[in-house]
């Protein structure tokens, strides 16, 4: 089982090592403002709800750890907030893209450095404030990643992650073009995230496994709440794909059928 994870641990980092997260939205010459902006424009045209979830300006001097920087838009933010601020991710590719980035704008972060979300690089308890959007949901064991980022935050301090989320209209959507369609309706959606959602072992969660992830923590204030997203409304195509996803979310409770899974508590 430890080698099959490792296997795929590779595969997922080869993956986003190719073309780290954000990156694909943007055609201009690497490591240039033009690219980065691009990126940055696209990111939050796209996923607006970012900034009320992660309320980068909050946080000035405290000690952040963003777990899975990718392209380092989200990370750029909190720099220019003041947050005492430090990244990991599991690529090369993605540190070099966050050092290029800060690089251009004559800013420095504390540290940001190649590391694996499972295992965090980082002593208990060192944290005030962990973020990880749209990221360890690709790593084999989450659950794992998720108690690593607990260990290092402070007593007092708070995590906001975004996981991916099951029982939404993306992920059934998924389950409609490489199931239904295909003539192979046994697969479960989980089966079709995990080989068609970006790279490999991609997963997604409930509300209610989340809870059960989080029972044994010693956490609280915790809040989980699904949030409809630019992947759900299918902005991407045509004005008729977008009325069927504004009917199906009408019809099945907006948010509660959204993509993006949010989860905020605060350690005890």
């Amino acid at each position: 089982m430890t080698a099959d994870k490792d296997n795929l641990k590779n595969d997922v980092r080869e993956f986003w090592d190719e073309k780290p997260c954000g990156t694909h939205t943007s055609d201009k010459e690497r490591y240039t403002k033009e690219y980065f902006e691009e990126i940055e424009n696209k990111r939050y045209s796209m996923q607006p709800e970012i900034f009320s979830f992660a309320q980068f300006s909050r946080f000035k001097d405290k000690k952040l750890l963003e777990v899975g920087v990718g392209a380092g838009s989200d990370f750029l933010q909190w720099v220019r907030a003041g947050t005492k601020a430090y990244g990991i991710d599991l690529t090369d590719e993605a540190v070099q893209h966050v050092k290029h980035r800060l690089s251009l704008y004559d800013l420095e972060a504390e540290q940001i450095i190649t590391a694996d979300s499972e295992n965090l690089p980082f002593e208990d308890d060192t944290f005030d404030i962990i973020y990880s959007w749209g990221v360890i949901h690709h790593t084999p064991d989450t659950e794992k990643a998720m108690k690593e980022i607990i260990r290092v935050c402070k007593p007092g301090g708070k995590c906001k992650v975004m996981i991916y989320h099951r029982k939404s209209l993306l992920a059934w959507f998924f389950w409609i073009k490489h199931a239904l369609l295909k003539m192979k309706p046994w697969l479960s959606v989980a089966d079709i995230l995990w080989n068609h959602m970006e790279s490999i072992g991609t997963k997604a969660y409930t509300k209610y496994e989340v809870e059960q992830m989080l029972k044994t923590e010693k956490i609280t204030n915790i809040k989980i709440k699904p949030v409809l997203s630019y992947y759900d409304r299918l902005e991407r195509f045509s004005p008729t794909m977008q009325r069927i996803s504004k009917i199906a979310a009408a019809l099945l409770g907006g948010d509660r059928v959204g993509w993006q899974l949010t989860i905020e508590f605060d350690k005890e």
